[in-house]
């Protein structure tokens, strides 16, 4: 088997997460032959591009430290079998893995830090934790020849925490394109035409204002909360909206694939993303999903945290609130609920927002950067 240009980890499933769907699209506009390692179904599905080959790992059964130990020593293992000329570990988790597959093969080494790893919502109260990642971080950046992350936030304290140039910031921004409505949402919880359809999509868990928002339904009239994701809390929300009796007003979906996405988040009315003020990782978030609802033509309704109002205030596309506040909470999405006017008007003003983040623009940035590796980088 002729050895790939880039070796790409993640632990995750690649085929789900639209970040990484993207990264591996740009490398193949470039050429570059890639071999992903990832998690998921072993299933058999289409290549995310040309050049592109899928190596779908078992994934390792426990959680917190254990689990990612178990993670290191599958990406080790496997990684270290695989030369090539460049080495991408997707987060912090495949970053020692990697670095070692890099050295070993004197390959070059690129890490996307997207997230604040240190300052996870699960290392919270957790100093030794937090330490311990810290220290995984610290001990390894160093070595990368690039290093992504995901907000100008995040990018600055790693910039101090490390003593380092400050990362390439590539935000989690779809490529843009005129969305239109599937009108999927409506049609599968058969909501009237009268009901406002507000939509939080992604991973239901700790920290993402789930409860907070499901709790807060029981005062909102005319409107339908659609929670469409899976995730950890899930099943246990699910009991609550039933014990609580408010299945009238809140209903899960499954998720569906990143390339199906949008057409689908458009046929809500409000899209909602309510990050908890609970870490430094929640504090920087540009979360996926804000960009997704906006992408789709959708107000926003979402946390009051400095990365996140910055971009909903700037543009006037809807409205911000501390979820902790439930008065607050109720009468912001009253009001999302009621006025329509203003829906639209923050509707309009979601085009604006691509002028100022895009992946197009990003895409350049991140191709350049791996044109430069590849120039300098001799084939192993």
């Amino acid at each position: 088997m002729v050895a790939p240009d880039v070796v790409f980890g993640l632990t995750g499933d690649v085929r789900r997460n639209w970040r990484a769907l993207r990264q591996l699209r740009a490398l193949a506009e470039l050429g570059a032959t890639v071999e992903v390692l990832t998690f998921g179904p072993p299933v058999e599905a289409p290549s995310p591009g040309p050049g592109i080959r899928l190596r779908v790992l078992p994934r390792p059964a426990g959680q917190g430290p254990p689990f990612f130990a178990r993670v290191h020593r599958l990406f080790a293992q496997t990684v270290r079998g695989i030369p090539a000329r460049i080495y991408h570990a997707s987060d912090l988790y495949t970053l020692p893995a990697m670095r070692a597959a890099a050295r070993k093969y004197r390959g070059r080494l690129v890490y996307d830090a997207r997230e604040c790893y240190p300052h996870l919502a699960a290392t919270a109260r957790r100093p030794w934790v937090r330490w311990f990642w810290r220290a995984v971080e610290s001990r390894h950046i160093h070595d990368a020849d690039a290093v992504f992350t995901v907000s100008d936030s995040i990018a600055e304290h790693m910039a101090r925490a490390y003593r380092m140039p400050p990362p390439t910031v590539l935000h989690n921004v779809p490529p843009y394109c005129p969305v239109t409505s599937s009108g999927y949402l409506r049609r599968q919880t058969e909501a009237g035409a009268r009901t406002v359809l507000l939509l939080h999509q992604g991973q239901i868990q700790q920290g993402r204002g789930c409860r907070l928002l499901a709790d807060a339904m029981r005062d909102v009239q005319g409107a339908l909360l659609i929670f469409m994701g899976d995730g950890p809390l899930k099943a246990e929300l699910q009991q609550h909206v039933k014990a609580a009796a408010l299945v009238d007003r809140i209903c899960f979906l499954d998720p569906v694939p990143p390339d199906r996405l949008l057409p689908i988040t458009a046929s809500a009315d409000v899209g909602i993303t309510l990050l908890e003020d609970t870490c430094l990782n929640h504090r920087f978030a540009l979360p996926n999903k804000l960009f997704e609802y906006l992408m789709a033509g959708l107000p926003v309704l979402a946390s009051d945290l400095p990365e996140i109002s910055g971009v909903v205030t700037t543009f006037e596309v809807g409205c911000v609130v501390d979820p902790a506040n439930r008065a607050a909470l109720v009468k912001a999405l009253q009001r999302m609920v009621d006025d329509q006017e203003a829906r639209a008007r923050w509707a309009a003003q979601a085009p604006r927002v691509f002028e100022t983040f895009s992946w197009e623009k990003a895409s350049q940035r991140f191709m350049k950067t791996y044109q430069d590796l590849l120039n300098r980088s001799a084939a192993p």
